[in-house]
């Protein structure tokens, strides 16, 4: 009896160890967990080859439906809305690649280019906006919390998007700043390099172990993102040639924002992990934005979260758990919207 007891004992210990482990697990990565905003006033008073990439040109021309010619001149230009009298004016456009998409209304113009680089299919949306508030971000299910994902066509589509790219996924961490159009939602330190989209339309790089997210916001922070490693800081090179993201691979399919001025930004977001695309390292992916001619650089979530939406269509091939063209849910996007 006492030899049985023994043995009912462990079996019950086991059982519930075991419960234990997976419920633990389900909390952790599966159950959503919906989350309140930091109270900002709170705080404040507590603290003052070429077949490949014409086969894939011909792909994403058939998804938009583009019959146009795609030869653009790279001198500054004003693009007509399609759908309004009024008007643009751009920047000068990012030099090289194949134009495979534009779109244009009285607040934003959208040049949509392809490249062919380092062995991989790269996907550039040359941006320019009239306001930097023009520049904005969505969460999964318009709600903040932990496992609470959805894709990003989704959401580029809930949010009237008309580009939309990944973003930092915040939901993966409980650690790392986290402001979304003017509004604070984490204020918790994950020591990285955070980028900070400003009022003026500027990156900044931040370390979080030296900055409040409280103070961010204070001094008039649009968009907060905690992810990295920073790739360009006034225009060079901030990443070593073997840097990695964690333990991932050192070609990966990549999602990188960057800021050439006068609210001129650059959308990347490279295939990788298939027969057609290995993927770009980190440098790799500095080094092609560098010679767009990017000031500033800020890389976000990569690998099967990289994702662009242009006009309702998936541009990229995403790569998800070793299934090629399957979306990852993610948590957030950042996204440029169409006029109303």
């Amino acid at each position: 009896m006492k030899k049985f007891g023994k043995k009912g004992l462990g079996l019950l210990y086991g059982v519930l160890l075991f419960s234990f482990s997976t419920y633990a697990m389900l909390d952790t990565f599966v159950i959503p967990h919906p989350m309140q905003s930091v109270d900002i006033n709170a705080i404040a008073e507590t603290t003052s080859t070429s077949g490949i990439k014409e086969s894939v040109e011909a792909a994403i021309q058939s998804k938009l439906g583009n019959n146009t010619d795609t030869t653009v001149e790279n001198d500054s230009t004003t693009t007509a809305s399609e759908n309004t009298d009024t008007t643009v004016e751009t920047a000068t456009s990012i030099d090289g690649g194949t134009v495979i998409g534009q779109y244009s209304d009285s607040k934003t113009s959208i040049t949509l280019k392809q490249y062919r680089e380092y062995d991989s299919n790269i996907y550039v949306a040359d941006v320019t906006v009239s306001d930097a508030s023009d520049l904005k971000t969505a969460l999964a299910n318009n709600t903040y919390g932990r496992n609470i994902t959805d894709t990003t066509s989704d959401m580029a589509a809930n949010n009237n998007a008309v580009l939309a790219i990944n973003g930092d996924y915040y939901g993966a961490r409980q650690s790392g700043y986290v402001i979304r159009n003017s509004k604070l939602y984490r204020d918790t330190s994950g020591n990285r390099d955070a980028l900070v989209i400003q009022k003026n339309g500027e990156f900044k790089f931040v370390s979080e172990s030296e900055t409040s997210a409280s103070e961010l916001l204070q001094d008039g922070a649009l968009q907060a993102f905690s992810f990295g490693p920073v790739l360009l800081n006034n225009g060079e090179i901030s990443v070593g040639e073997n840097d990695e993201v964690g333990m991932a691979m050192a070609s990966n399919p990549r999602t990188a924002i960057g800021y050439l001025g006068n609210n001129h930004y650059v959308f990347v977001v490279s295939d990788g992990r298939t027969s057609e695309s290995a993927g770009l390292s980190l440098y790799e992916l500095a080094s092609f934005m560098k010679e767009l001619g990017v000031k500033d650089a800020y890389n976000l979530d990569g690998g099967g979260s990289s994702t662009m939406v242009f006009k309702g269509e998936i541009i990229n091939n995403p790569t998800t758990s070793g299934r090629s063209g399957e979306e990852r849910a993610v948590s957030d996007i950042v996204y440029i919207g169409g006029e109303s």
